[in-house]
């Protein structure tokens, strides 16, 4: 009887598959995304949604809205210090979490995620996975962004953003419309500053103060709104990506007018990469070929120095125009939209008293501890306690970069008593971190006078300050961050 039934199965079967493959299909389906990770995954007992823990693509919808970061906030104060926000993929927001991802030698290393951020085809000290060759890399410039070279009289930072402070005052005096209009303005003050850190002067050192229109016109890199549109598709959908972009032909007009590219197709590198490769271009013709003079102090100088050496870590052409144009590309944004939300909560009515506070503390100043143009030096403005203060309160709610962070283990380990398989990835994120209201009270509210021991336990606020990240990968521009700022 039985055989019978199963010969008539098969021959079902095999008059009509379709049945048989939907089944299929499905019974895959709920195994990968419903048994799997809810069941059998050693990540099972970690707390979360489960749907977030059966598919990657519930993250990936809040990431497309630009609501991530927000979201895993919000399953960390439902469910606590460890949330599952993906199948492979576990955030935390304890301190003990940060010393074990994040301290220096824990073995983490960075993901995949990080390569996105190649330039030129070329690995930097943001997207090195491995340890050691940050290491490397980072020891070449980390005297160059030291405090002391920073603030330095004859370094390159301090005139430069001297200038630049100055040059941005009497922009603000004489364009009324740009006092009105913050945000170009200050991404103006932000390029100018950093490249000429980078490039020096006369390699790629720009001039948007004073109103040079080709430079400006760098800045619609940043304000493109499909530029947010292209990350996602690199991130979540890579193959299909590298797909689109490298159809030629027919097939290529066929993508363009179906609309399927997520940014419209550029050259091999615009705006900020198409500057910082020409400035290396002409720095290594002008400099190298024809023995032109360059600004030593500048990073790009630096870099080719070490290469001119030979030593290790060995550098190219290639190498040192991608770690510079990081450097470019991580300071133009992140710098700017900091100090233009400081702007904005000062501004605020319910904050004038800080603004009030703030000009106080300045006013004291004698003309001694001014420059030439009337402005605290920079040894005096880093001693300034309520400018700290507020400073930091600014780094606190805008954090440059405040979404997850994250890194992988190739070994089993335990986080927070949490069963952690190689390979899983964790992330935490200064967005969480800085909204703890046990430590930092009303953390939703813009109060410099915390770090000045007026609301709360500054000790504490200090362990949980993560505006930087920390360890080994803290980020290397931070002395010269907290100047510009």
């Amino acid at each position: 009887m039985a055989r019978s039934i199963l010969l008539e199965m098969a021959q079902a079967t095999a008059s009509n598959p379709v049945p048989v493959f939907i089944a299929v299909v499905i019974a895959s389906a709920l195994y990968h995304h419903v048994y799997h990770p809810l069941v059998v995954s050693p990540l099972r007992h970690i707390p979360g949604s489960k749907v977030y823990a059966a598919t990657k693509w519930r993250l990936a919808f809040d990431d497309y809205n630009g609501t991530r970061t927000r979201k895993i906030h919000q399953l960390h104060q439902k469910y606590g210090t460890a949330v599952r926000i993906s199948p492979n993929e576990v955030s935390f927001s304890s301190l003990s979490a940060l010393r074990t991802i994040y301290g220096a030698g824990s073995g983490f290393e960075r993901t995949s995620f990080y390569r996105m951020f190649d330039v030129y085809g070329r690995q930097n000290l943001f997207t090195f996975a491995e340890g050691r060759k940050h290491s490397e890399r980072k020891k070449l410039l980390a005297h160059a962004y030291s405090k002391s070279v920073v603030l330095s009289l004859t370094g390159i930072a301090r005139p430069l953003v001297e200038k630049n402070v100055k040059s941005f005052l009497n922009l603000l005096e004489q364009e009324k419309s740009v006092a009105e209009e913050i945000f170009h303005s200050l991404h103006w003050f932000s390029l100018d500053s950093i490249t000429g850190f980078l490039y020096g002067d006369k390699h790629g050192g720009t001039h948007a103060l004073e109103g040079n229109e080709a430079d400006r016109m760098m800045l619609n890199d940043i304000v493109d709104p499909s530029r947010r549109k292209l990350s996602w598709f690199v991130v979540h959908l890579k193959k299909y990506t590298n797909w689109l972009y490298t159809r030629t032909g027919v097939t290529e007009k066929l993508v363009t007018s179906l609309g399927l590219l997520p940014m419209k197709k550029p050259a091999t590198y615009t705006g900020i990469r198409a500057h910082g490769l020409r400035s290396w271009q002409e720095f290594e013709s002008n400099t190298i070929q024809d023995g032109d003079s360059y600004d030593d102090k500048a990073i790009i100088s630096k870099l080719w120095q070490h290469s001119k050496s030979e030593k290790e870590p060995r550098l190219d052409g290639l190498d040192i125009a991608s770690e510079v144009a990081d450097h470019f590309l991580a300071g133009i944004d992140t710098t700017s939209d900091t100090l233009m939300f400081v702007i904005w909560a000062l501004s605020r009515p319910e904050n004038m008293k800080y603004q009030e506070q703030l000009k106080a503390e300045l006013d004291l100043i004698p003309s001694i501890s001014r420059n030439q143009d009337g402005n605290p030096t920079a040894e005096v403005a880093d001693k300034l306690p309520f400018l700290d203060a507020v400073i930091k309160e600014g780094l606190r709610l805008y954090a440059p970069l405040p979404a997850s962070e994250p890194r992988s283990l190739p070994v089993d380990t335990t986080i927070d008593g949490y069963h952690i398989p190689a390979g899983t990835v964790v992330s935490m994120s200064p967005y969480t971190l800085h909204r703890n209201a046990a430590v930092f009270p009303e953390p939703l509210k813009f109060k410099p006078e915390r770090w000045i021991g007026e609301c709360g336990d500054l000790t504490e606020m200090k362990k949980w300050f993560w505006a930087f990240s920390s360890g080994g990968r803290m980020c290397i521009g931070i002395q010269y961050v907290f100047f510009f700022i």
